[in-house]
């Protein structure tokens, strides 16, 4: 028989894990275990314990302890309690903590890899060669963040006591992309893990303790969703971190939005993966294995659309069905199985029940053949060919090893089918043509895009989505900042329906206004450049500060925002020109603005006094060229990870945006918003201040003059309380930047869940915007960018 015979009909063996060192750990705890707060396991308060279960038998392996509120509220106490000695030790300090945890991952790292594997169903090989080296990884990079923290992060404080809650499929990789972040910026953490796999949080916690971590600065409690629905809901969290389900990230928002809570969401995913006909179809398919059924496409970034050009697509399919006929099903604790177990008869349901109702709209459905084990939750990698892009295969995440399959003859149609989902998580590119990948990589909407690879993550890069795929980053600077809050802000006074303008430090008591009086002046909306009527065909009138009458500002209304939106979005291409022609016309705004420095400084002050108008005018001119300086130095940056590629972090757009303007502050308050939004690319529709609306009629006369595209910004006034709740709940609009009172921004992000849009607030906090410090600069433009992470391929 030749080697080519033998090769090919060789058959694998099995080469089992031994799993005693991790079934002795189990023993030992008596397959009992509590929640660990404080730096000790404790007994559930209400004495409830329920059972975690090896998916690859459907054996019981240990009994959990069933998190109440009463536990989340010890945790909470315990990590408050811990938090200022935690703060007080040194960046150096914290990071020989996170050091030793590294090392300790490091030491235990086959016990940690087998239990994840028994209490997950995930093949061994990935949890022994993947996700415990990346903990490891991402305690040793943290340890390096806490060492620079306060020279890299000056004027940054902790959140405090953070919240984190994480999903099943990554259950120690996830703890360690929260975990470790947190405490290399100084908060203290409670973490729970999901129902399904709590055993590697509670095997962390031990590390924790061996390490002479301080008591209470991480505290692990275990349950189901009420245990996570009390810590998102408690009201000394300062922080939520939240990884899972976009329909519980909806409801984590809805359930924060009125509290300070600051939150990160990483959320579900459908993500594309693009094989161009010039590709090498082999590797594509070695990336679609795994892409789709790495952890049995368990995976939020799974590859789960193939969209293949034409040309290639029947080539493709044959290969890939013979590369899906070699896949070795089985026992996870096999070192030779690619495939293991699905987390729980619940999940094996909904992954059958979504390919049946795909082949009901018209899929077909291919299977190789082979035998699933007798006992645990299995399930076939599926390919599902003739798939149409409505099909709910293709729109609906099914966290399976099911791969949707549709074709496409162009590039650009290959770029609108893969967006045309509601999330925005990853995206895999495949080509020999460097171009066409990076004109791919460039217009598909998502947070990190893969050339000619797929799967590729590390602490130093940032992870996380666009649009329903949520909104913060793990890993990189800015995962780094989801934990930090500027501290003048955190401890920024309340703004209340008594705050006046006496409350700014730059100001003085105003001087009695003097407005211009002559013809009647008629101010009405801008909307696509144009100046437009509202649609009510109402205005509402603007008294000075005496009680004198100013004039009128017209009512704007839900069609009038419907228009705006429209504009917003057809104005676009502004994110596509370039940073200095974007700053060419700010610096026009500028020049357009001085030159009517005094007509508008004599109406301002009819509102709020000449004093003040003075200042906002002159400041707002600073700001204008401030931000022109910004547009093409706010860069992003190139990551090195550990692998034969790059990652290129950029710094996009969010898309449009609507805006509440300040009403103490009418023209500095609009540009201190409205300017860092247009400088990074994005397109505005604003409600400008509802105390002196009138100043509208000065800016769109000053837009009009200085080449900024029609659409760009747009501006309704009406009543904030109103505008903002058509604003909220419009499903076409990427961010909401709403400043007011406490009320106000509970408002905003409530009724902003809906399509889980972008939302920055004052969160009721006085700013004060004749500062500098507090109303220009990185603070703002890193909340009107999103970073897209596009790793690729570099060097050997």
């Amino acid at each position: 028989m030749s080697v080519i015979e033998k090769f090919t009909t060789m058959e694998y063996g099995p080469a089992p894990e031994d799993p005693k060192e991790s079934l002795l750990w189990l023993d030992a705890h008596s397959r009992r275990f509590g929640h660990f707060i404080m730096g000790k396991f404790q007994p559930p308060a209400e004495g409830k314990y329920f059972d975690t279960i090896d998916p690859s038998t459907g054996e019981k392996i240990a009994d959990i302890a069933q998190g109440s509120a009463a536990d989340v509220g010890a945790a909470v106490n315990a990590a408050r309690a811990a938090l200022p000695a935690w703060q007080k030790l040194s960046g150096h300090q914290r990071a020989k903590f996170l050091y030793a945890l590294a090392r300790q991952t490091q030491k235990h790292s086959r016990r940690l890899a087998v239990l994840e594997t028994i209490d997950n169903g995930k093949p061994i090989r990935e949890s022994r060669d993947i996700d415990i080296p990346l903990v490891a990884r991402h305690f040793y990079h943290h340890a390096g963040w806490a060492q620079l923290l306060a020279s890299e992060f000056p004027g940054y404080e902790p959140c405090g006591v953070v919240g984190q809650i994480i999903p099943w499929n990554f259950p120690l990789l996830m703890l360690a992309w929260k975990i470790a972040p947190a405490l290399a910026t100084g908060n203290t953490v409670v973490l729970k893990p999901a129902e399904f796999t709590p055993l590697t949080a509670l095997a962390f916690a031990e590390l924790c303790n061996g390490v002479g971590l301080p008591a209470g600065v991480v505290n692990i409690v275990t349950g189901d969703g009420a245990a996570g629905e009390a810590l998102v809901k408690h009201p000394c969290v300062d922080k939520i971190a939240f990884t899972g389900s976009t329909e519980v990230g909806r409801a984590i928002r809805r359930a924060t939005a009125q509290s300070h809570k600051k939150l990160s969401l990483e959320l579900g995913g459908k993500s594309p993966f693009i094989i161009f006909e010039d590709a090498d179809l082999d590797s594509a398919v070695e990336g679609l294995v795994d892409g789709i059924w790495f952890n049995q496409g368990q995976v939020c970034c799974a590859g789960s659309r193939l969209l293949v050009q034409e040309s290639v697509a029947e080539r493709l399919t044959r290969k890939l069905q013979a590369r899906m006929s070699n896949l070795r099903i089985g026992s996870p604790l096999d070192k030779g199985i690619d495939i293991g177990a699905i987390i729980a008869r619940v999940q094996l349901d909904r992954i059958h029940g979504l390919v049946q109702q795909g082949i009901a709209e018209g899929a077909t459905c291919w299977q190789p053949e082979m035998v699933l084990p007798s006992r645990g939750f299995y399930y076939k990698p599926t390919l599902l060919s003739s798939v149409h892009p409505t099909s709910i295969v293709a729109q609906q995440e099914i966290f399976g090893p099911v791969l949707a399959a549709m074709t496409f003859r162009t590039p650009q149609e290959a770029v609108q089918l893969a967006n045309n989902t509601v999330y925005g998580l990853a995206a895999s590119v495949w080509s020999e043509s460097v171009n066409v990948t990076l004109q791919a990589a460039a217009q598909i909407k998502a947070g990190v895009v893969w050339v000619n690879s797929t799967n590729l993550f590390d602490a130093a890069c940032g992870f996380g989505g666009y649009r329903e795929s949520g909104y913060g980053r793990e890993g990189g600077r800015e995962g780094l900042l989801e934990y930090l809050e500027p501290k003048w802000f955190k401890h920024a006074p309340s703004l209340t329906s008594s705050s006046s303008l006496t409350s700014f430090t730059s100001i003085s008591s105003a001087d009695v206004a003097n407005p211009i009086s002559n013809i009647d002046r008629t101010v009405k909306l801008y909307i696509a450049g144009k100046q437009a009527r509202p649609d009510s065909g109402y205005s509402i009138a603007i008294h000075g500060r005496n009680g004198e009458l100013l004039g009128e500002a017209p009512l704007g209304n839900r069609k009038d925002i419907r228009n705006a939106v429209e504009a917003a979005r057809k104005a676009e291409g502004w994110a596509k020109t370039n940073a200095h022609n974007r700053a060419q016309i700010l610096f026009y705004i500028a020049e357009n603005l001085s030159q009517r420095a005094t007509e508008i400084t004599q109406r301002l002050a009819a509102g709020v006094g000449e004093k003040q108008a003075a200042q906002e005018v002159q400041l707002s001119i600073e700001q204008l060229f401030a931000y022109a300086a910004w547009c093409d130095k706010f860069d992003g940056a190139v990551h090195n990870p550990p692998f034969r590629n790059i990652a290129i972090a950029m710094n996009e757009p969010i898309g449009t945006a609507g805006m509440i303007c300040p009403n103490e502050t009418p023209l500095l308050g609009f540009f201190s918003l409205a300017l860092p939004l247009i400088a990074a690319g994005n397109t505005v529709v604003a409600v400008p201040s509802e105390t002196y609306p009138l100043i509208t009629g000065d800016l769109y006369q000053v837009f009009e003059t200085s080449d900024l595209p029609a659409g760009v910004i747009n501006l309704i006034t009406g009543r904030s309380s109103e505008l903002l709740k058509v604003l909220a709940e419009h499903d076409d609009l990427d961010a909401i930047w709403c400043y007011g009172d406490v009320a106000l921004c509970s408002t905003a992000k409530a009724l902003s869940a809906g399509n889980l849009k972008q939302v920055f607030t004052n969160e009721g906090r006085i700013i004060d915007f004749f500062n500098p410090q507090q109303s220009e600069g990185r603070w703002y433009l890193q909340h009107a960018y999103q970073v897209k992470n596009i790793w690729v391929p570099y060097g050997e």
